[in-house]
């Protein structure tokens, strides 16, 4: 392909565009609907650009220690941005993406090919149901990141999903989710109060902004068995270009207020984002 060219194309979800960046050779925006979903620069996979992915990437880099490899479960794929990273930032990782839209991953496949020995094995299915059929403490971290459109899908957000999850960690393992809310965050709190019925350990990482209820926004979810050291993670999240804070213990616990658990029974997917929120212009 002309490296220089968008590309468009109809995946099982919307409209799928590829766009390049000028300031890097070799680097793609992808957006479903107009909506951001990944970032990718082929030549430099370490390179996150978004936020959340960066959030995320934190997360990763706390999992164990400096370049061991991980397996690691991913529900929800766009394309690839955080396996790439796993992949070249602790090489030997087994890998497995779980992405519903299979028009995507066909887009994806094309237009930005994983290297050889990536060790990352894609996979198009639901991801509650691969969940669900996944063998017990066969990761070491599970990464939530499904959005239909702007919405994280209602499945994805009950206890049973949350309990399933603590299944499928190995001891000690760790999962982070990537969710979206604003003020008064109904859905936010909800999530925090049903990951704490099944996880002992809890953090939230997000701008202030979007912490303080400025603005509509990504918080990313922490959740884990044992203890998570929350005090490297804070110092990673605060000297990022894109600074974020970490809530934890009894501030995070403030933060949840009553809210309660969800089961499957009354489930909601994420708040539509606002106008604008995640679009390109």
């Amino acid at each position: 392909m002309n490296e220089h060219i968008p590309v468009l194309r109809e995946v099982d979800q919307g409209t799928a565009r590829l766009l390049p960046d000028v300031d890097r050779e070799r680097a793609w925006l992808l957006t479903v609907d107009g909506a951001p979903q990944s970032y990718v620069d082929l030549d430099d996979p370490a390179y996150l650009e978004f936020e959340y992915a960066r959030r995320l990437a934190h997360v990763v880099d706390g999992a164990a220690g400096e370049g061991e490899p991980l397996d690691v479960l991913h529900l929800g794929g766009g394309a690839l941005s955080l396996p790439r990273y796993v992949a070249a930032t602790r090489p030997g990782s087994r890998q497995d993406v779980v992405e519903a839209d299979r028009g995507l991953l066909a887009l994806v496949a094309e237009h930005l090919p994983l290297p050889a020995g990536s060790g990352v094995t894609v996979h198009g299915a639901d991801a509650r149901r691969w969940l669900e059929a996944a063998p017990a403490a066969s990761a070491d971290l599970i990464v939530g990141d499904v959005f239909g459109g702007s919405r994280v899908p209602a499945h994805l957000t009950s206890v049973e999903y949350a309990r399933e999850v603590g299944r499928v960690l190995r001891p000690g393992g760790v999962y982070a989710a990537n969710l979206a809310d604003g003020a008064p965050f109904a859905f936010l709190r909800s999530q925090l109060a049903t990951f704490a019925a099944v996880f002992p350990e809890l953090a939230l990482v997000a701008e202030p902004s979007v912490l303080r209820g400025r603005r509509f926004g990504n918080a990313v979810l922490v959740a884990s068995a044992r203890a998570l050291d929350t005090a490297r993670l804070a110092r990673r999240a605060a000297a990022d270009a894109f600074p974020a804070r970490v809530e934890h213990g009894d501030a995070l616990a403030r933060f949840t207020g009553d809210a309660e658990p969800v089961g499957d029974a009354g489930a909601v997917p994420s708040p539509v984002p606002p106008d604008g929120a995640f679009g390109i212009g």
